[in-house]
């Protein structure tokens, strides 16, 4: 069944023409990766579908019923809104239902459980949300929300950081489970476990599925089709992103073959109507026509690539040493006695949990913040290249060429040529009528583009990268990833682009907490097999201990005396004692089921909550087969 439908539509920004005459469809059950170079319209082609943006020409239909969420790049927030009103916010039905559910648990508990109102109005949301099956979206919320690591839900908006408002924005729309799901970057600020937790979550997922990412194991393993904005069209590829690959490699295969078919054509035309036709016939005056046409029609124009050719300097033997490094902020440590030396053809990766120290680390290394102890020495011929992730040299009011212009006028290439700034940002698919606008209208895919240009203008031997995939478009990254094949120098990158990883790096450092680093051989795909290989090496050792525990308690068992037919004292009191214990952590159970109710709002307390359940359970299991066997023997 067709669920959303584009007839003809077209878009344009006056200076940038994007897309025109789109037709397209989408399925019940699609999953729809869209792809394309920075600035082709990706984003706006999701916000005209979604219903942000409206059309030039054309229309976007929606069949009948169908509900649709979107969640863009930078979503917009109620900041004095709580993240409990953000994530359940909607205009009614079950949604409304449980986040009224969940204000009423958090406003009993902080007034101390006693309020006899809100114990009815609990129980009345109770029953709502057992008839209409509220409670499996509860359940559900509960785990999108633990994956995604949100736990305060008290928290007010305007106190989180860009990623923690991110998460919560996607949260809200996983929640919501629209018939139609719309995803501008999904993958930004979450961590690489987050990513696979996402990308599994997706592909279970029932509805339709509409997509930018820059992620190409993401966008392999969850689409089944995919969009390609190119040169204002879109082409339909009917498969994944590898056989989107494939058929590209067909396709331009097919165009090279056509080309030259049609160019010698061409000059065999050309070479007719120069010796020209004695006999006007009417074959010939044809043949005449045909030829004109074949050379009036426009040659077609060549994808533009991006080249990165740009040079760098020498290195000396002494590069960065860092020893005995510590840094912490207020009782956060982050990096506790870290010493390593870096070497010049280093290709490191650094990954770890959002807010581990990943690019506090760069910023110690560039001396952007301060060590708390240890120190760090630089080699006299070292250069460093920063790309951080905020772009934080980019000025919106700055006009591009201009900007560029204040690290040279003139650039060297990589062969040791010198070309202007035009010429590079040429190379880098600004072209002229772009250079003369402001970064301001720039897109963010075009902004890091611009960014990252005037990062390698300065001709670094030390690079280091922080989130260098973040807004960055595939053709982009994949002449990234040929730069740093040859780059001569040494490499640090901060990513939880997977693919990006795999083909740059050699090592890995991960934050594994409380301010340590462990270094892993190999690129992040050796780096998950060495973590699959530990933890099932770790289960075996707790699979053998538990066995030999067992073991040892079935051969004491062997030789234990036989218990007396009657009970001792001692087992006397052991049963009184049972009694009052089995009875205390049946009222406990009781207690534990009223906190939970009263707690739901907070995942933290809730998820303490069920593991003292879990723990209280089996030992009263434990207790109560006990109390049976020594009671049966009380009248003997």
């Amino acid at each position: 069944m067709n669920v959303l439908s584009l007839e003809n539509v077209s878009k344009d920004y006056g200076f940038k023409p994007l897309f025109q005459n789109v037709t397209i469809g989408l399925e019940e059950r699609d999953k729809v990766g869209i792809i394309g170079a920075n600035g082709s319209g990706k984003t706006t082609l999701l916000r005209v579908i979604a219903g942000v943006e409206q059309t030039d020409t054309g229309r976007v239909t929606r069949a009948g019923g169908k509900t649709l969420a979107f969640l863009s790049q930078n979503p917009q927030f109620d900041d004095n809104a709580t993240v409990l009103e953000t994530i359940f916010a909607a205009s009614g039905g079950v949604m409304k239902q449980l986040q009224d559910y969940e204000t009423a648990c958090h406003d009993l508990a902080v007034q101390g459980g006693t309020d006899q109102k809100l114990f009815d109005k609990i129980s009345e949301l109770q029953h709502e949300l057992e008839t209409n099956g509220g409670w499996e979206i509860e359940t559900n919320a509960r785990m999108i929300l633990t994956k995604l690591g949100i736990f305060d839900t008290s928290a007010k908006m305007n106190a989180l950081s860009g990623g923690q408002r991110k998460r919560v924005a996607l949260a809200h729309e996983l929640i919501v489970k629209p018939d139609i799901l719309i995803l501008d970057e999904p993958t930004n600020h979450l961590d690489a476990d987050t990513i696979e937790w996402l990308e599994d979550y997706l592909r279970r997922y029932t509805g339709a599925l509409l997509l930018v990412t820059h992620d190409r194991y993401f966008l392999d393993r969850v689409t089944n089709r995919i969009f390609e904005i190119d040169r204002g069209a879109v082409q339909v590829f009917s498969g994944n992103y590898a056989y989107y690959l494939e058929k590209k490699e067909e396709q331009d295969t097919l165009r090279v073959v056509e080309g030259h078919k049609r160019e010698q054509l061409i000059k065999k035309e050309l070479a007719w109507l120069r010796r020209g036709a004695k006999a006007r016939t009417r074959k010939s005056k044809s043949r005449i026509n045909a030829a004109h046409e074949l050379m009036a029609q426009p040659k077609e124009r060549t994808k533009s690539e991006i080249d990165i050719a740009i040079g760098s300097q020498r290195l000396g033997s002494k590069i960065v040493e860092l020893n005995n490094v510590s840094k912490s902020f207020g009782e956060n440590k982050l990096i506790d006695d870290f010493s390593y030396i870096l070497k010049r053809d280093a290709r490191i990766g650094i990954i770890g949990a959002n807010g581990a120290g990943k690019t506090t680390l760069l910023e110690i290394i560039t001396g952007r913040i301060a060590l708390d102890a240890g120190k760090i020495d630089v080699g006299q011929t070292v250069v460093i290249g920063y790309y951080d992730q905020e772009s934080r040299a980019l000025n919106d009011e700055q006009r591009v060429i201009d900007y560029v212009r204040e690290m040279a006028e003139y650039v060297a290439t990589a062969d040791g040529k010198h070309i202007t700034a035009s010429q590079m940002l040429d190379k880098f698919l600004f072209p002229p009528a772009v250079q003369y606008a402001l970064i301001a209208n720039l897109s963010g895919g075009e902004r890091r583009r611009l960014y990252l240009l005037k990062i390698l203008m300065s001709a670094p031997n030390v690079l280091l990268l922080d989130e260098p995939t973040n807004d960055l478009d595939i053709p982009t990254l994949m002449a990234l990833e040929e730069y740093l094949d040859d780059f001569p120098g040494a490499l640090i990158v901060v990513s939880h682009d997977r693919y990006f990883l795999d083909r740059t790096i050699e090592h890995v450092f991960k934050f594994t907490g409380k301010g340590n680093l462990r270094e892993y051989a190999g690129d992040y795909t050796t780096y998950l097999e060495t973590r699959s290989r530990e933890e099932t090496e770790n289960a075996s050792d707790k699979q053998a201990e538990k066995a030999f525990e067992n073991f040892t308690k079935a051969t004491v068992k062997q030789t234990e005396p036989k218990a007396p037919q009657k009970l001792s004292f001692k087992e006397k009191r052991e049963l009184e004692t049972l009694e009052t214990a089995i009875a205390a952590a049946e009222k406990r159970q009781i207690e534990i089921e009223k906190q939970i109710g009263l707690s739901a709002s907070n995942a933290a307390i809730v998820h303490e909550l069920f593991g003292e359940q879990q723990k209280l359970s089996d030992k009263l299991n434990q207790d109560v087969e006990r109390w049976a066997v020594l009671s049966e023997r009380v009248d003997l």
